[in-house]
């Protein structure tokens, strides 16, 4: 081997090692922003759940008044068509 091709391996060796650390550090970059957008999503959509499951019962309260008003206008509505024949 000449001394131009054992230089020319050292410096493919060196470039090889350093495509090697850029290239994990890369891929450790991607399974931290995995992680992460897991997280991110996970809380999203938990507080999303916790949310109405907090104000549900809210929810069904009002159902139950619109329910109530609706009836009582059913029977109003009942009572003027019964008033006016």
């Amino acid at each position: 081997m000449t001394p131009e091709e054992r230089s020319l391996l050292q410096r493919i060796a060196k470039n090889v090692e350093e495509n090697n650390e850029m290239l994990h550090a890369i891929r450790r970059a991607q399974r931290w922003a995995t992680i992460w957008r897991a997280i991110y999503w996970t809380l999203i959509i938990g507080s999303t759940i916790g949310a109405y499951w907090i104000i549900q019962p809210y929810v069904d309260q009002l159902l139950g008044v619109y329910s109530g008003a609706q009836s009582n206008l059913d029977t109003v509505k009942g009572f003027l068509n019964s008033y006016n024949q």
